[in-house]
């Protein structure tokens, strides 16, 4: 038995150029992903191990392939996963948004993106129109997905952003917008809300490890990443601010090579070292153990100024990074994209909600915006760039 993946009879593909006929092609196990209707193609049917992208040898064993992480931290990670392990959420998906026969499904980056490759897997398993859009520039991403008529995309919030910064037609057709990564800042909503009038944003909170941990709709709270999704139990351990620990069909299997990686294991239980808390069934998250920061004794996570400065006029992107501080151990500064006009009113904000210990010292600003391949911040290269402070 062919234990790979495989193609609905009724779905389509298409990249760039036009539509791909699909016809499962032999290839070698570590695929290019560009251009990335071949590897697609070479990766459906195949029952021995395959991953797109990365360096090393592909995964071994009938069922099982190969993600790699989004590299935040260093290098990116192989992640080692059973095919079941995503065709278990693709049933679960097909009865939650509709996607199969007669939608038609877009994918804005890399395959070698596990956001992407899953997105492309899952149409064509379903059996919707799978369009390959990597390759294109933003305003053109823009226009194919209008003029394909596009209905289901899966994007990162950094993609949405570049969709909506690019200009061009309105997506009236566009009904679902499946967002992974991080989550929409309230302006990034406003703008998508205008380009997409129709389009409802389920926001999903997960890890390259983990699959979907939490499902986001229009009742969760601003501030949460949404209920727990389907199958999926979530457990708090080291008090009402504790470490989230997961449990779902959805696990990967292990990291690839020798590589020990960062997730950890207990009786069935994954940790991939997110803190958090749960109020009346939403996680809500503070942001990854491996960040958390001390200042004068208090224990402050990036992510939540980064996900208050993110909503601000005059911040377009930012990255909250420590610095050494001889009074308080350490503080925090800010590298913004933006307005820098706007640095005396961002400051006086986020101090009046954050307090003089957790709010930045000092903003930096940045034209550009180095980004990873999986179109999150690329953040060791900014705090390089950013050099030391005062």
């Amino acid at each position: 038995m062919n234990a790979g993946f495989r193609s609905h009879p009724a779905a389509r593909l298409f990249d760039a150029g036009g539509e791909v006929a699909l016809t499962p092609v032999a290839r070698p196990a570590v695929l290019e992903d560009r251009p990335g209707a071949a590897a697609l193609l070479a990766a459906l049917g195949r029952g021995a191990g395959f991953r797109i992208g990365g360096a090393g040898p592909a995964p071994e064993g009938e069922g099982v392939f190969e993600t790699l992480t989004s590299g935040s931290s260093g290098e990116p990670r192989r992640i080692r996963r059973s095919v079941a392990s995503w065709q278990a959420s693709f049933a679960v998906n097909a009865g939650l948004f509709g996607i199969g026969p007669g939608q038609a499904v877009a994918v804005l980056g890399r395959l070698s993106h596990s956001l992407a490759l899953y997105g492309a897997l899952e149409g064509l398993a379903l059996g919707a129109a799978v369009h390959l859009l990597d390759g294109l520039r933003p305003d053109r991403q823009r226009a194919a997905l209008a003029a394909r008529g596009v209905t289901v995309i899966h994007a990162t919030p950094a993609q949405l952003r570049l969709l909506v910064e690019a200009g061009g037609p309105l997506l009236p057709e566009l009904r679902l917008v499946l967002v992974g990564g991080s989550k929409l800042d309230p302006g990034l909503r406003s703008a998508m809300a205008a380009m997409a009038p129709g389009a409802a944003l389920r926001e999903f909170y997960g890890a390259a490890e983990a699959s979907f941990i939490t499902l986001a709709d229009a009742d969760t709270p601003a501030d949460s990443v949404g209920a727990p999704y389907p199958g999926v139990e979530v457990q708090l351990r080291g008090g009402e601010l504790g470490e989230i620990w997961v449990r779902s069909p959805y696990l990967f299997q292990g990291y690839g090579g020798d590589d020990p990686g960062s997730a950890r294991w207990d009786a069935g239980w994954l940790s991939v070292g997110e803190m958090g808390w749960l109020r009346q069934g939403h996680l809500y998250l503070a942001g990854r153990a491996g960040r958390m920061v001390t200042v004068a004794d208090q224990n402050v996570f990036p992510e939540e100024i980064e996900a208050l400065m993110q909503g601000l006029s005059g911040v377009a992107r930012v990255a909250v990074l420590p610095r050494p501080d001889g009074l308080r151990g350490q503080v925090l500064i800010a590298v913004c994209q933006g307005d820098p006009a706007a640095e005396a009113e961002i400051l006086r904000a986020a101090r009046q909600v954050l307090g003089p210990l957790k709010a930045p010292r000092a903003l930096i600003w940045r034209q550009d915006w180095p980004v990873l391949a999986s179109g999150k911040s690329d953040l060791e290269r900014i705090d390089r760039e950013a050099g030391p402070w005062p």
